[in-house]
C-alpha cells in the first residue's frame, strides 16, 4: 500500500478476518502521535504510556460503531482527549493543586524519557498550571499544529471558543514565565 487509505483500514478493522494485522498497522500508525497528545496533558510518562494503551483498547472495542462521520485520526485523538481529562480530573480529586504544581517538574527532572533544559521544564510548568481544557487546546495546538476545525471535531467546542482558549493559554504562559524569571 503505497499511499495511505483511511476509509481501507477501517473496513479492515471491522473485518474479522483482517481486524489483527489492521489493528497492528493502527498502532504503528498512530501511536507516537496520541502519546504525546496524552503526555503533553498528563506529563508524566508512565501514565501516558497506561493511557495509551487504555485508548487502543478501547478503539479494539469500539472500532464496530466507527460510522466514519469523522476521520479515523479525529475519533482516535478524541478518544485520547477524553481518557486523558478523565484520568486528570481522577488525579486532581486524589491531590492537591500545589501537590500536582510542584510534582511537574520533579516527574520531568527524573524522566528519562524527557531531555529538555530548563527553558522546556519552565513551559511545562507554565502549561500545567492551566485549566485542563485550556491545557488540551495549547498543546493541541502548539504541539500538534492541529487546525482548529479538527480540534473542535475532538472537544466538540465552537471553532471561536478554542481560539479564544488558545489565546488566553498563550497569555497566562506567558505571565507565568516572565513572573519566574524575575
Amino acid at each position: 500500500m503505497s499511499t495511505f487509505d483511511e476509509y481501507d483500514l477501517v473496513k479492515r478493522l471491522q473485518n474479522e478476518s483482517t481486524r489483527r494485522q489492521a489493528f497492528e498497522e493502527l498502532v504503528n500508525r498512530y501511536s507516537r502521535k496520541l502519546y504525546w497528545q496524552i503526555r503533553h496533558l498528563v506529563v508524566d510518562h508512565d501514565d501516558s504510556d497506561d493511557l495509551l494503551q487504555n485508548v487502543f483498547l478501547k478503539v479494539w472495542n469500539n472500532i464496530g460503531s466507527f460510522k466514519g462521520d469523522s476521520q479515523l485520526f479525529t475519533w482516535l485523538y478524541r478518544i485520547a482527549y477524553n481518557e486523558s481529562i478523565t484520568f486528570l480530573n481522577k488525579k486532581k480529586a486524589q491531590l492537591s493543586i500545589d501537590d500536582m504544581d510542584d510534582g511537574i517538574a520533579n516527574t520531568l527532572e527524573g524522566d528519562s524519557y524527557f531531555d529538555g533544559d530548563e527553558t522546556q521544564i519552565l513551559l511545562q510548568e507554565a502549561i500545567s498550571t492551566l485549566p485542563d481544557k485550556q491545557r488540551a487546546v495549547f498543546t493541541m495546538k502548539y504541539y500538534d499544529e492541529m487546525k482548529y476545525e479538527d480540534m473542535s471535531e475532538i472537544t466538540g467546542t465552537s471553532v471561536g471558543a478554542l481560539k479564544a482558549s488558545y489565546h488566553i493559554a498563550v497569555q497566562k504562559i506567558s505571565t507565568y514565565i516572565r513572573s519566574k524569571e524575575l
